[in-house]
């Protein structure tokens, strides 16, 4: 190296958001009472900044800092000045009557600090327990405590309340490294520096400041191991890595190895005592019970407490010993019949450098035997080391590009990048370099900028044609899918519309696209390419041709390309078959990627059953097979499936599991969609805070990485919740912006299902002619019939449209068509606001009983929101009100309550006039009404007058 990187100290601290929510708790229940709180976590994760930030913070009265030495107890007050606190003071009152003193503080409040106490002796820990469980002694006291959360917490704290810090996530490691090196740093450089941080903010700053700005930059190759047993030590704790024994020494060491190889943060015990009886053969065995205080032991399985000292162990372990704890390892691996696991270690006993051609063979073939069973992570490190051990050349790029493949189908794209970047620097043929850009591309659709995703994609469709024609389809349908997710309507038909070719220009092979075909041992079909262009949501669809109209065709993919392609030009005579072919193949297949095709196609189809049923397949076969890449996508299709046959609340189970797997596996762009879905699903309920959480997240990265689909998505859910909530002109504004033609429609396969919304809340609006405008094309989209509701829809819209003599038998038509297709909520909107003419009309029966229908019908699928609505509408017909009681209120009439709620909600008296369907004057009278009845004299003294009675329970 050449010099170390200078790393300032970060601006502000990242990732800890839930940690100084609690902390800043303790803090305000200091102005009035006494607290406690103890922040863990393992090496590396922030306690101590955490208990700074605090220090920081923290206004109302001293801090002192209490510290535990040979000579005993110390209070550091804000000045800096040490004060012993004497060895008399063993009560807890006393102790705490002594911090005050030392902080020069007698009434105000008091915040004591003790960092690390996990490291103070037993009686002194006692004492610490004893003062946090009675601060009250000493007034209005406050303890914040920190232990490491790589040992089990000592007795006298447990009875403490606990927060405990998580790794960053990988944007916020990377917001992190930005932040210190002011984007400095090369992007392989990063990618490598964030899978070796693994989440701990410390050990990603010392490996920062251990490279050299050269390094930094990618100007010169960085150090291997990249993370030493030096830089881990430090993270960790010299102190922490010295076990009191030999023996002891020697479990850890063979826990720390066997880790490496598992599946899991944890191994058999069975396993590790065999091995260290084999690494120890003259020595007693180990006991477990218990088991060292760095390890944990559950039903018959040990790990490390701390992951991160596990690795420490390993790397500061003494080379030939942790070399013979492996071959230790191998030996009773492979006696016992586990190959791959076996040949890992025997790998790993070899001194480092070492060159084994045969060995690093023996591991891939076992990585590319598809019929063991072995997990994705196993044949990642088999893959890696099979590399590792590989002369420099084609061979090591296939086998590091192998393991990038597994890495993404594991969902561990923050390990398949660095592996990428190694298989770059080895060179190789056009094959392999096209495998490697189909990862990369893959990684960004779903966690990237989806037009680089798109162009990367293509890259890799031209440079896997000529050997492997599978792979160049699936990632030529991988980038109409990034396409498509941009809303990029001509790159999505250019590329639908394209065979992948050679390099060099010519013909497609024939072969292309043949399921049977294998471009690799092991490896059938790509990574966990997508299923499709688009989730659920698709564009028009046809009806469904029945499936003796569809023989079972050879090529998925192909069928898949062309049925899109068909469909978006409205050749829906082309688009029927080929499409319908896909959804027959979930019948016979089994494979979680082959099931996301067959579900994605029957979306586009309007088949939202077989959709569902394909995507509750493929959800259990990627869990199946561990494909933690493959299990948020099959959550989005179910989720997407679910919101479009009118089930909210199965929408949203579906999305919440969807969000946090997405968000586990690193798939942002993953992630949006599901919050668009869960803004969709609160916007019919009465949760506002909900819908604008999630909307506000699916924006953040849809803006950032141009998702035009997930925007277009949260922005209809922001309007139906406007809607619901009785604001039709913000409802029409958004609305109007996703619907109406211009350079800021929505995405092209989206912006029609916002139509019935923009169309009732245009009409409230007063808005006739634009909602008008769109009554043609929305009518060639219900007669596509790719939404069941849609042509019920299109009636309602009509009905919305239409003079008296006719909106009648409009709304009537709309309610039969409703019958021919489930779903409750659409079903009630159409009640409503039937039901809602039919009351202007003065048909104050019908109307109620069209108003109790939409009741139920939102009752029953969940829609607060629109159930409160029909409510009003009820109360405004005289209707016995629900659980109502007595107030001021009651003595308004009917009319006079609905003007009230609407001027109490901000509404100004045009919009009043709008929303009830009556002139201005007359709303001026009702509300001349109401003021004199309820002798109040400006609308804020109204709102406050129907606020207070809707909490008492008054009917309003």
């Amino acid at each position: 190296m050449t010099g170390e990187t200078t790393v300032r100290a970060a601006v502000r601290i990242h990732g800890r958001d839930a940690g100084r929510r609690a902390v800043g708790a303790l803090l305000e229940r200091l102005r009035g009472h006494s607290g406690r709180l103890v922040v863990t976590g393992e090496p590396g994760l922030g306690r101590t900044t955490l208990l700074h930030w605090a220090a920081r913070s923290f206004d109302a009265g001293p801090v002192v800092g209490l510290e535990n030495g040979p000579d005993g107890l110390t209070a550091v007050g804000h000045d800096g000045r040490p004060t012993a606190v004497p060895r008399s003071a063993v009560a807890p009152e006393r102790l705490l009557a002594t911090l005050r003193a030392a902080a020069g503080a007698t009434d105000a409040p008091l915040l004591v600090c003790v960092d690390d106490a996990h490291q103070w002796d037993a009686p002194a820990r006692a004492l610490l327990g004893r003062a946090a469980q009675d601060p009250h002694t000493g007034g209005q006291v406050g303890l914040l405590l920190s232990v490491a959360g790589h040992r089990a917490v000592d007795p006298e704290l447990t009875h403490l309340p606990v927060v405990r810090l998580d790794p960053l996530t990988p944007q916020q490691a990377d917001a992190l490294l930005d932040d210190v090196t002011d984007g400095a740093a090369d992007p392989a450089v990063r990618e490598r520096l964030l899978a070796e941080a693994e989440g701990n903010p410390a050990l990603l700053l010392a490996l920062t400041r251990r490279l050299s700005p050269a390094e930094l930059r990618g100007h010169r190759p960085l150090p291997r191991p990249l993370a030493d047993a030096g830089t881990l030590a430090d993270v960790v704790g010299r102190a922490v890595l010295t076990a009191p024994s030999p023996g002891e020494r020697d479990l850890l060491l063979t826990v720390a190895a066997a880790v490496r190889a598992s599946d899991t943060p944890d191994v058999d015990a069975g396993l590790v005592l065999a091995a260290v009886r084999h690494l120890r053969p003259a020595a007693p065995p180990p006991c477990l019970a218990p088991p060292p205080e760095y390890l944990a032991l559950s039903e018959g399985r040990l790990r490390f407490l701390s992951p991160l000292l596990g690795r420490a162990v390993h790397a500061t372990a003494a080379p030939d010993r942790r070399r013979a704890a492996h071959r230790a390892l191998a030996h009773v691996l492979e006696a016992g019949g586990h190959r791959l696991p076996g040949l890992l270690h025997r790998s790993w006993s070899l001194p480092a450098g070492a060159s084994a051609p045969s060995l690093a063979d023996r591991l891939a073939a076992h990585a590319a035997d598809g019929t063991a069973t072995v997990s994705y992570r196993q044949r990642v490190l088999a893959y890696t080391r099979a590399a590792e051990l590989t002369a420099h050349g084609p061979a090591r790029a296939e086998r590091y590009t192998a393991a990038a493949e597994q890495a993404l189908s594991a969902g561990r794209p923050d390990r398949a990048r660095p592996l990428l970047a190694a298989a770059r620097d080895c060179g190789g043929p056009a094959a392999v370099r096209g495998r490697a850009e189909l990862v990369r591309g893959l990684t960004e659709l779903r966690d990237g900028p989806v037009g680089d995703a798109h162009h990367t994609l293509l890259l890799a469709a031209t440079l896997l044609a000529a050997d492997a024609p599978v792979q160049a389809a699936s990632a030529a349908l991988a980038a109409a899918d990034a396409a498509w997710s941009a809303g990029d309507l001509t790159a999505c038909l250019t590329t639908l519309g394209t065979e992948p070719c050679r390099p060099d220009g010519t013909e497609p092979l024939p072969g292309a696209g043949d399921p049977d075909r294998a471009d690799r041992p092991g490896a059938a079909e790509p990574p966990d390419a997508p299923a499709t262009p688009g989730p659920a949501d698709g564009p028009a669809a046809v009806r469904d041709q029945g499936p003796a109209s569809r023989p079972l065709g050879p090529d998925p993919v192909r069928n898949h390309r062309l049925g899109m392609r068909a469909l978006l030009e409205g050749r829906l005579d082309r688009a029927a078959v080929p499409l319908g072919q896909v959804v027959d193949r979930a019948g016979s297949d089994d494979r979680p990627e082959g099931l996301l095709r067959s579900a994605a196609a029957a979306l586009l189809l309007g088949d939202v059953d077989a959709a569902r049923r394909a995507g509750a397949r493929a959800l259990a076969a990627a869990r199946h097979v561990g494909s933690h890449a493959l299990v948020p996508q099959a959550l989005e299709y179910l989720a997407y499936a679910e919101l479009r046959a009118g089930r909210h609340a199965q929408a949203r189970a579906h999305a919440e599991e969807g969000l946090r797997t997405a968000l586990r596996a690193g798939q942002r762009n993953t992630a949006a969609h599901h919050h668009a879905v869960l803004a969709l699903a609160g916007s019919i309920e009465e949760q506002p805070a909900a819908v604008a959480r999630h909307v506000t997240a699916a924006l953040t990265i849809a803006r950032r990485h141009g998702l035009a689909q997930a925007a277009t998505l949260a922005e209809w859910a922001v309007a139906r919740a406007d809607l619901g909530r009785g604001r039709p002109f913000d409802a029409a504004d958004r609305l109007g912006l996703l619907v109406l033609p211009g350079p800021r429609r929505g995405h092209f396969a989206v912006w029609r299902l916002a139509v019935p919304c923009f169309v009732e809340a245009a009409v409230l609006a007063g808005r006739h002619d634009e909602a008008r405008a769109l009554m043609t094309d929305f009518a060639g989209w219900a007669a596509f019939g790719a939404d069941p509701q849609a042509a019920a829809q299109l009636a309602r819209c009509h009905a919305l449209l239409a003079p008296p003599d006719r909106a009648d038998d409009l709304y009537r038509r709309a309610l039969d068509r409703h019958d021919e297709a489930d779903g409750d909520f659409e079903r009630a909107r159409t009640a409503l606001l039937y039901g809602k003419w039919l009351r202007r009309r003065r048909r104050p029966r019908e109307a109620r009983d069209r108003l109790g229908t939409a009741l139920a019908g939102f009752e029953r699928c969940g829609a607060g929101v629109w159930a409160e609505q029909t409510r009003g509408e009820l109360r405004a017909l005289g209707a016995a009100s629900l659980g109502a009681g007595a107030g001021a209120l009651t003595r308004l009439t009917p009319q006079q309550l609905r003007i009230a709620r609407y001027v109490a909600e901000g509404a100004t008296n045009r919009e009043v006039a709008l929303a009830l369907a009556v002139s201005t004057r007359t709303v001026d009278y009702h509300l001349r009404k109401v003021f004199a009845t309820l002798g109040v004299r400006s609308r804020v003294e109204l709102a406050r007058m129907v606020e207070q009675a809707e909490k008492t329970g008054a009917q309003v």
